[in-house]
Order: C-alpha cells, then structure tokens, then sequence
C-alpha cells in the first residue's frame, strides 16, 4: 500500500522546479469544443492543458494540432464561458495517462477514467498512457486462446479469439444493444481437454461506449 500511494502521489503532483509552469493567455478564437492559443512555445501532441475561467473553475483539454506557434486544443467539458480576456491556460508538458489496479474489475468508468459508479477512487499500481505505442503486426501473438460467447452463431460460424476487438453492425430497431450486453456477461475462455489456461483469474471483458444517449447508457448500466 505505501508504494501505490507514493504512485499515485507522484501522478498528481509536480515539480516546478524541475518542470515549471508554463501559462498562456492568448485565446484567439473558440470554435464549438475546440480553443486555438497563439505564440504557445513547444507544443506537444496529445498533451493535456488545464484552462482556467474568469470564475476559477478548470476544465481539461488535450492538444490536437500544432501549426508553429498555434495550437488547437479540444476541451473535454466544453467551451462556455471561454473568452479570450481572463482565461488562460496551463500546459502541463504531459500526455494523458490512466491508472491501472485490480480493482477497477466490475466498476464504471467514463472517458477520463473518472469512477461514475459512486464508488471509491482506484489506487492505481501504475499509469499507462492512452495513446499507446503501435504494434508491428508481425511480432503480435498468434491468437490461440478461443472465446464463448454462448450464442452459437457466433460460437461458430464467427469465431472469437482472445484480445479481439468485436464490431457489432446492425440497423434501428434490432437488439443490438442487447446482443452486445449478452456477450459481455456470457463471454469466457474456451473450456476442454486441451485447454490449460481457462481459469477465470486470467480473463476479463472491457466494455467500451462511444457517442451513445442516455437511454443506452442507462440500459448498460442496469444490465450490467
């Protein structure tokens, strides 16, 4: 426990003597979620800006393009109350990083990685960074271990491997929503005579949803 907290002590603190802040006020323009800073020196991609409003408030941002000295900024909470007069902004020289621990297993997450389930925050045991690095396709793992989803269409005309991501593509009006739901509590490892690894200890599904309303939302929720 004393290692995850000095973990999780140093992911949310800063040394300015080693790393000093550095803090703009030179909003030009805001245009829908995006505010775009002039003569801003070193950008980096993906890096993540605090934006601080006339009232005190902070809301998140993260850097999505840089041309010389500009640098367009999408804000995570939006842009009202926004101006280019009393708002400034802190760019915190790092990307976005999500804290990783046994015990996010069974909770509810949202883009952040901010607990909406009113559960305890997570004592991470380390933070990755979400961008990741990209795979060569010829050192991946060849896929042996085998899902069962229970739905035997799937189970056999579309088989799952393990690590797989599954697109889901149907039309208004069919269960999508609840076919999706349905894999996610059915999913497990193949079981057999010449499968050695099927213990649940190893296996878990990651539930992801992008761009859906509040009634869809709702539904994963309660069904999960």
């Amino acid at each position: 426990k004393g290692e995850l907290f000095n973990t999780n002590l140093q992911a949310v603190t800063r040394d300015y003597n080693i790393t000093p802040r550095i803090d703009y006020r030179t909003v030009v323009k805001v245009d829908g979620p995006l505010v775009i800073l002039d003569n801003v020196k070193f950008p980096k991609f993906a890096e993540i800006v605090n934006v601080c409003l006339s009232d005190g408030t902070v809301r998140k941002g993260q850097v999505l393009e840089i041309s010389g000295k500009r640098a367009v900024v999408q804000i995570f909470e939006g842009t009202s109350g926004i101006d280019n007069l009393y708002t400034h902004c802190e760019f915190t020289g790092q990307t976005m990083e999500m804290p990783i621990s046994e015990e996010m297993l069974g909770r509810a997450f949202n883009g952040s990685g901010t607990p909406i389930d009113k559960g305890p925050p997570v004592l991470a045991e380390k933070f990755l960074n979400i961008q990741g690095q990209p795979i060569n396709p010829y050192q991946r793992v060849y896929p042996e271990e085998m899902l069962q989803t229970g739905i035997s269409a799937i189970d056999v005309m579309t088989s799952i491997a393990r690590g797989q991501k599954i697109p889901l593509f149907s039309a208004n009006g069919l269960p999508h929503n609840e076919i999706g739901a349905q894999i996610v509590r059915q999913a497990s490892l193949v079981k057999g005579k010449d499968v050695t690894d099927h213990s649940e200890e190893n296996f878990c599904v990651v539930f992801a949803a992008m761009g859906v309303n509040m009634e869809v939302a709702r539904f994963f929720k309660t069904d999960f």
